[in-house]
């Protein structure tokens, strides 16, 4: 994985992700689901601008953006396109790899297919916090690889996002077609 990856639409890094390597410590996974968000949508954070919340959202692309939803849960996404535009992808969804058992421990289940099958539960799963807003993707502690030989070419479902309430229409999320580790299925 290189800067320049990340250094580019946001739509075209969020389709690309789906099926790269996602490893924090003992854990990694697949990612099976990401959304893609941009400043000029109001579902997007950085459509208020430029604040200390977004700063890292408007930052160097292949940077991590760390944030608290609703007060509970982390939410990793991969800063993309230039410095001073805010864009990122959100990483909604992954297929457990290695680490399970930590997974299962610090999520407290047993189901592989529901450890990480969420924004909120692969970060849990992963010990991912504040603390890694900012972090450099490709140097780490968090880092994404490129596809696997087995996921060079991912059939890829193409559908609205979920869990906002702002340009909902738009179809900026993309999962593995038939993935069981998806947050929700895609509509048909």
């Amino acid at each position: 994985m290189t800067r320049d990856f990340y250094d580019r639409p946001v739509l075209a890094v969020a389709r690309d992700l789906v099926g790269c390597r996602v490893t924090h410590g003992e854990c990694s996974g697949v990612i099976v689901e990401t959304e893609a968000y941009h400043h000029s949508e109001p579902a997007s954070h950085g459509f208020v601008g430029l604040t200390p919340r977004t700063r890292t959202l408007f930052g160097p692309p292949g940077h991590a953006y760390v944030y608290r939803s609703y007060g509970v849960h982390f939410l990793l996404n991969a800063v993309a396109e230039g410095e001073g535009i805010g864009a990122g992808v959100l990483i909604r969804a992954l297929e457990p790899l290695a680490g399970i058992e930590l997974m299962r421990a610090r999520r407290g289940l047993e189901r592989t297919e529901s450890l990480c099958s969420g924004p909120g539960k692969l970060s849990q799963a992963f010990a991912i916090g504040l603390e890694h807003n900012g972090s450099d993707l490709l140097a780490g502690p968090i880092v994404i690889s490129d596809r696997a030989s087995a996921w060079r070419d991912p059939d890829i479902a193409v559908d609205r996002r979920i869990g906002i309430t702002k340009a909902t229409e738009l179809p900026w999320r993309f999962c593995a077609a038939g993935s069981r580790f998806l947050s929700r299925p895609v509509r048909r």
